[in-house]
């Protein structure tokens, strides 16, 4: 088992949250807004997530003014 700091089970808690209800797509501002963490501690976050969670994937879908992430509950 992965050990998390506080940040990374908070994040990982909202996209398994929001995967469940259907969401895929995602924005670092967005789910910082929710969580109540800086978006470029969420950003700066995710892409270690994207290696090191197993039951989440979280992969980089695209880029236009800010990356957006694809996110499915394996």
């Amino acid at each position: 088992m992965t050990d998390y700091s506080d940040e990374e089970k908070r994040i990982l808690s909202h996209l398994r949250e929001s995967a469940a209800r259907g969401e895929q797509y995602f924005r670092a501002k967005n789910i910082a807004a929710a969580i109540g963490l800086s978006s470029k501690q969420v950003g700066a976050r995710l892409p270690h997530l994207a290696e090191k969670s197993e039951d989440v994937d979280i992969e980089k879908w695209g880029r236009a003014r800010s990356t957006t992430w694809k996110v499915t509950v394996s």
